[in-house]
């Protein structure tokens, strides 16, 4: 199976050259599209060194400034599609997302249309070191957004996430209007309200080891409204994927 990993990055020329390598030393056929917003750290130069060093492993777009998840993600979704790629992975380049937990999610792919790397499932966990407030704040978010949007999965803001290519062929992707992290949310409400098969791998979710969080207040705050449009906006689907389910 070819599988293409897409890492958005913004001053990450830290992790970069470490993940690469990790990335690289698991026994998977793997492609990695870089796609870096400008970083003023020089995140760019060294995703271009790697690439010269990978030329048929590694892609890398360069952006004119920080654009953001989501246009990250769907322009490197569409970018994967046109290769011959079998499915396509999401995960950050900081090391929160192990990248050893994607052979699992390899292995359950094969009966899934999508892979979650879940924090919330037996076996998966947080940061050993978060603040309470911090582990609390996580749990909470997660458990508001699952709530609201009547999902049966067990982690819905998890960014490490694998999918078949024919189910990101079969989602109106173009729909999706999310920024920050909601983005996340609201592609997988997509997935779940079309009836697609999900999996969840437990992961640990570790702190990131170089450089500085991107998560603010104000993308927080902006999820909390966005959960409850994102719920009106697809109620198209769920009405599709019920009347796929019953037949």
């Amino acid at each position: 199976m070819q599988i293409t990993i897409i890492i958005p990055t913004y001053n990450e020329a830290e992790n970069l050259p470490k993940l690469v390598s990790a990335l690289f030393s698991l026994p998977l056929d793997l492609n990695l599209l870089i796609v870096d917003d400008n970083s003023p750290d020089g995140t760019g130069e060294v995703a271009d060194s790697l690439s010269a060093a990978h030329p048929d492993k590694i892609t890398v777009l360069h952006r004119e400034g920080k654009l953001g998840l989501r246009t990250a993600y769907l322009t490197g979704i569409e970018l994967a599609l046109a290769t011959q790629t079998n499915a396509i992975a999401q995960m950050d380049a900081d090391f929160s997302h192990d990248p050893a937990r994607l052979v699992e999610m390899v292995k359950l792919l094969k009966t899934r249309d999508v892979v979650l790397g879940s924090r919330y499932v037996p076996g998966g966990r947080v940061d050993a070191n978060w603040s309470l407030w911090r582990k609390w704040l996580s749990a909470f978010g997660n458990l508001y957004a699952r709530t609201i949007l009547g999902f049966k999965l067990r982690d819905v803001t998890t960014g490490y996430r694998l999918w078949r290519r024919e189910t990101l062929e079969g989602m109106p992707l173009n729909r999706i209007q999310s920024s920050g992290y909601v983005f996340l949310v609201e592609m997988a409400y997509m997935a779940y309200s079309l009836g697609y098969r999900f999996g969840e791998v437990p992961i640990y979710f570790a702190d990131r080891q170089w450089g500085k969080s991107k998560m603010s207040f104000k993308i927080q705050l902006e999820a909390s409204f966005r959960i409850w449009q994102v719920r009106w906006a697809y109620r198209d689907l769920r009405a599709k994927g019920r009347a796929a389910r019953v037949n």
